[in-house]
């Protein structure tokens, strides 16, 4: 799993949809989610540290885990299935973690209010993401490569495998 961080929201040009950026924390990878504009609106305003008069749904579900002594340890985008994503959020109360199943966008909504890190599985990264430095991403092909061809068939040789005879080679 990798960690990600929110790098911000976008509007899909064509339809004009919003779209929740993930970058991982070495800033090489993108992932984005489309949602819904009031998830977005929720996540802004979470960004944007904007206290409601009364609290809205994500402020309440934060309020019910500090009342019920529950901490969230962090959220998890685990599968892509269809077009579609799908998060946990990990709880934990005292010894005991609990998994309950969330859109993305409430699970980051919440995670962004409890200051929670999000954390995506690398079958999702693998699916989903796109670079965002090209240029590091062709540089590190560039390095393997030259890994590659200077390799030598007596590289691949056992170690510590026994002769004809019994004993080490």
């Amino acid at each position: 799993m990798l960690e990600m961080k929110l790098a911000g929201i976008a509007l899909d040009a064509a339809t004009r949809n919003p779209i929740v950026l993930l970058q991982d924390t070495t800033d090489r990878r993108q992932l984005p989610i489309f949602i819904g504009q009031e998830q977005a609106r929720a996540i802004i305003n979470a960004l944007e540290k904007q206290a409601p008069p009364r609290p809205l749904t994500h402020d309440l579900i934060v309020n019910v885990f500090d009342s019920c002594e529950l901490d969230l340890e962090k959220v998890v985008i685990h599968s892509l299935q269809d077009s579609t994503f799908y998060a946990t959020l990990v709880l934990k109360q005292g010894e005991v973690t609990r998994e309950i199943d969330a859109r993305p966008s409430d699970a980051i909504a919440i995670a962004l209010r409890t200051s929670s890190p999000i954390w995506v599985t690398e079958e999702v990264i693998a699916d989903a993401s796109i670079p965002v430095d090209k240029d590091a991403d062709e540089a590190e092909r560039q390095e393997f490569r030259d890994f590659v061809s200077g390799i030598k068939p007596e590289d691949f040789a056992q170690r510590g495998r026994l002769s004809s005879s019994g004993e080490e080679a």
